[in-house]
């Protein structure tokens, strides 16, 4: 089991050249009881606090796994990669939405047929999620003139990939994207630590309200990434393990039907469910007012277009040997 994690740290770390040791997933996740030793029907699902996860928030505030007869209790770490690693190592059932997809695909390297995703979020110039700051008073007009800056970039093997993507596609192929945490962006380009930075919402939203940062453009890996602004980009997913479906199909199917119920209540009553952010994330009442929220494509909502979006996303980490072997979205999607 150890080694499988292992896998998924040493594959990210391979390519971004860190040296995360491999013990590392186990003690993080050694907190948590395993599974296999629980008694009760408790579904863990872990979350990295982000927006995205909105309908995990929202079905535990608002008693919809409970009114489904489910325990369903949200963990929180500090990545996308951890949330795998817990996965893998049998700590929690599943991801909730905004969960990075491509630690998702390395947990399917590490361990074949690792999870189903039930849902995920798709982003382009009109849903807004991913975006290119510079500082308030800065004169920059275009990521093009950016070249030879300073940018900045979220933590992780796949918000490091768009990065370089994004400014090698505007000119600037030398590029080495500083890692840090999104929470520290605005700050980083108002101390004129960074030039730009590559971020998701809601950094953009709490630069502007304060009035440091302004954005240069959305839907950054639409554009670059995946050719087309109005592509979906599936960057975040929420998954079970096959093992839980395997071992408690019914128990998984309600959970499932329950999550759905929870994705329609953000989309129907996105008022109602903005008060949840604060808690579950470091944004405030405040912010969550404005930050804007994620889109949903359920699994029984993907088309064969959504799908080849999704997989050319994927195909970007095999190309840039991120990925060790191709790994086959359509196979990963959850079927009823």
């Amino acid at each position: 089991m150890n080694e499988k994690i292992s896998r998924v740290s040493s594959l990210a770390d391979a390519s971004r050249r860190t040296a995360l040791k491999a013990g590392l997933a186990a003690g993080l996740v050694s907190g948590f009881p395993a599974l296999a030793r629980a008694q009760d029907n408790t579904i863990r699902i872990g979350y990295w606090p982000i927006a995205a996860g909105i309908p995990l928030y929202a079905g535990v505030n608002h008693d919809v796994f409970k009114q489904a007869g489910l325990q369903v209790e949200a963990v929180k770490f500090a990545s996308a990669q951890q949330v795998v690693e817990a996965m893998i190592a049998g700590r929690i059932h599943g991801s909730a939405n905004g969960t990075a997809s491509a630690a998702l695909g390395l947990g399917d390297i590490a361990e074949p047929g690792l999870c189903k995703i039930i849902a995920a979020n798709p982003s382009n110039a009109k849903l807004v999620l991913d975006e290119v700051l510079v500082a308030e008073k800065s004169d920059y007009k275009t990521i093009a003139s950016l070249k030879g800056k300073r940018i900045g970039c979220g933590p992780g093997i796949q918000n490091v990939t768009l990065a370089k993507i994004i400014f090698e596609k505007n000119g600037y192929p030398e590029v080495k994207p500083i890692e840090m945490p999104v929470g520290q962006h605005v700050a980083a380009l108002a101390a004129g630590q960074v030039d730009a930075v590559y971020t998701l919402e809601p950094t953009g939203t709490v630069g502007r309200l304060k009035g440091l940062t302004k954005i240069l453009e959305t839907g950054v890996i639409s554009k670059y990434v995946l050719g087309n602004p109005m592509a979906p980009w599936y960057g975040g997913s929420a998954s079970l393990t096959a093992a839980f479906l395997k071992a408690q199909p019914e128990l998984a199917k309600r959970y499932i039907t329950a999550y759905l119920s929870a994705i329609d209540l953000v989309l129907k009553e996105p008022a109602k469910v903005r008060p949840d952010l604060v808690g579950y994330t470091a944004i405030d009442a405040k912010l969550a007012e404005a930050v804007p929220l994620p889109g949903f494509t359920t699994y029984s909502q993907f088309t064969p277009s959504d799908i080849g979006y999704f997989q050319k996303f994927f195909d970007v980490f095999t190309e840039r040997k991120i990925f060790t072997r191709k790994v086959d979205v359509a196979s990963m999607l959850y079927r009823a």
